[in-house]
């Protein structure tokens, strides 16, 4: 088996991750381990080989004090193995240590942590969405991913690297003289107390400057995604000041954090210090006693020596893997939430029927505020076309939502073809819904790519032809980006920037078509466009309604009209119930909607409208 094979970078997680660090840490590098094991033995074979170059030397050493004249004859298996120590293994172990880390860990933790958190991610509510910000969520995945990814490198390739040369350290000390391991002892419980000290607060801090620093994202994401509003209300100098302030309680955690990091820098480098002055300083008493000789002092220098400055070396690292975790906290605390809506054990995966839909006395109210659904029942027959209608927050577009289940509903239940939508799997439910809404979702990516996201297996041919039904083909050719491409290849900008708000409706009717699903959910997919832009794309919007189950919003009466039935709803109840001409005869509320937009006065018993 390849090494590189060792790790799976997309492997999947298996169920949702932990929120505490440890049980988090074993969801993220499952299927990891065989690699991390094969890195921990590589590296510690190298810490070994470290401390025997200390030992080598000593040997040569003594052996030039016992027998300086025969050393070339009497000694030459010493230099051979010392050849083949010095230019064959010890190479051979560090380019393995060096390798595994470089080629095993590094290219294949990181997408493979990242995959993993996305894929939880993506299945969160649309609660968790609204209720953060894209940039930020987005950058904390990035950091957590990496954060860890350096963490497993930084402890197998110097944490444990230091450990194999501290324990080799003291068989080689304990050869020379027991007394000497007193001092790498208490050196060694110095530095652990030390390390006891600074560790929770590099760590608490490091996760108060992540967050400071999410903060900051998390401001520029919002500010630029809102450019055009800045733009508009010339407003650049409140939104710099608004990243300033973030920015300055950034500097603040990044200070208090950079005073600690400091004094741990410095609390290290004095023990780093005091290890080579007493282990030489010990060992070279014990000589002047008679108890050890030359080559122990050099060899007790050496491994003193290279300690200390492993010591200098493992500071930063633990500054690093500390402040790394704390960016792991911090990002799992956002990230690794349960999911809101989950898929119930055994629901079907896949959803076949003629469309027909039923909400039963369904109720719901955002975060346990008022109702904005309360009784709600409504039944739409398979190829039925159902117009929704009301004031701002009467329910609307919160019935489609909860058909979408997007949220669940509190009470009652909501069927399509008999089936109750929370024993589908979200993935199957919304598969069976095609959705054209008011703010048209346009990714930065191709006018193919953004057509084909309705159905991706698509061939060529049914693309195009979705975007001639959905009026949509003629400009497409005529599109052209920054970097030259055009037509179906040119890219639409961020959200579609580039696009006029008819041109994006089209695409999206054409995205509907290419789906081909047998309900069509329109959510006030017209309400953003001029009267002219509207009437040029009713040929299409009829189109796409054609043999589909069809739920509409709209306050444009005019778009709603020829509708099969139209449903009025008012506070989250349904009021009245009928065709256009029925609620008209009936002089209700559509009616009072309808004269207010058709600038037409209808009179209610003794009260003019």
């Amino acid at each position: 088996m390849k090494l590189t094979a060792l790790i799976d970078p997309f492997l999947p997680a298996t169920g949702a991750p932990p929120q505490r660090l440890w049980p988090f840490t074993r969801w993220a590098l499952k299927g990891a381990w065989r690699a991390i094991a094969l890195t921990l033995v590589i590296t510690t074979l190298a810490g070994v080989t470290e401390m025997m170059t200390a030992r080598f030397t000593g040997w040569v050493i003594d052996s030039t004090e016992v027998a300086a004249e025969g050393f070339w004859t009497g000694y030459w298996p010493i230099i051979l193995g010392g050849m083949a120590f010095f230019l064959l293994l010890r190479p051979v172990i560090f380019a393995a240590d060096s390798g595994v880390t470089a080629i095993i860990l590094g290219p294949h933790l990181f997408p493979m942590i990242l995959n993993r958190l996305n894929g939880h991610v993506l299945g969160h509510s649309m609660r968790y969405f609204e209720n953060d910000f894209a940039g930020r969520i987005s950058q904390k995945s990035m950091q957590t991913a990496r954060g860890l990814t350096d963490v497993v490198i930084e402890v197998s390739d110097v944490v444990v690297y230091a450990l194999a040369m501290f324990i080799s350290a003291l068989v080689l000390m304990a050869a020379v003289d027991a007394r000497l391991l007193l001092v790498f002892v208490l050196w060694g419980s110095l530095y652990a107390v030390a390390l006891w000290w600074f560790i929770p607060r590099v760590q608490a801090r490091a996760a108060a400057r992540a967050g400071a620093r999410t903060v900051v994202t998390g401001q520029i994401v919002d500010t630029l995604s809102n450019i055009a509003t800045v733009k508009l209300f010339a407003h650049d100098a409140r939104e710099d000041n608004a990243t300033r302030d973030a920015l300055e309680r950034f500097r603040v955690k990044a200070l208090e954090f950079g005073i600690v990091s400091a004094l741990f820098r410095f609390v290290l480098t004095a023990l780093g210090g005091l290890l080579p002055l007493f282990s030489i300083l010990g060992c070279f008493y014990l000589w002047t006693l008679g108890q050890a000789t030359g080559g122990d002092i050099a060899m007790t220098a050496m491994v003193a020596t290279r300690l200390g400055q492993i010591t200098q070396r493992l500071g930063r690292t633990a500054i690093a893997i500390f402040t790394n975790i704390g960016e792991i906290e911090d990002g799992v605390e956002t990230l690794a939430v349960p999911h809101e809506l989950t898929d119930r054990p055994g629901a079907t995966a896949r959803a076949d029927g003629p469309g027909a839909v039923r909400f039963e006395n369904v109720s719901f109210s955002y975060g346990g505020g008022p109702q904005a659904l309360d009784g709600f029942d409504l039944a739409v027959a398979p190829g039925e076309k159902v117009a929704l209608v009301g004031a701002s927050g009467a329910g609307k577009s919160t019935a489609m939502s909860l058909l979408l289940r997007l949220y669940d509903v509190e009470a009652g239940r909501i069927l399509v073809d008999g089936v109750d939508i929370r024993d589908m799997t979200q993935t199957a439910l919304r598969a069976n819904i095609a959705v054209v809404r008011q703010e048209t979702a346009m990714f930065n990516r191709s006018a193919r790519d953004n057509i084909l996201y309705g159905r991706p297996e698509a061939g060529e041919d049914e693309m195009v032809a979705a975007a001639r039904r959905a009026e949509a083909h003629d400009f497409i050719l005529t599109l052209r980006d920054h970097k030259g491409r055009e037509g179906y290849q040119a890219y639409l900008g961020e959200r579609g920037v580039k696009l006029s708000g008819g041109q994006r409706q089209r695409i999206a009717l054409a995205r509907a078509f290419l789906k081909d699903a047998p309900i069509l959910v329109l959510d006030e997919a017209t309400s953003a466009l001029d009267s002219e832009v509207e009437a040029a794309i009713q040929t299409a919007l009829h189109r796409v309604m054609e043999g589909k189950t069809v739920l509409a919003i709209a306050h444009r009466l005019s778009t709603i009209a020829e509708m099969d039935r139209i449903v009025v709803l008012d506070a989250g109840r349904i009021v009245e119930m009928g065709s256009h001409d029925a609620l008209l005869a009936q002089q209700g509320l559509y009616a009072r909607y309808w004269a207010r937009q058709s600038g037409k006065f209808i009179q209610f018993g003794d009260a003019a409208e």
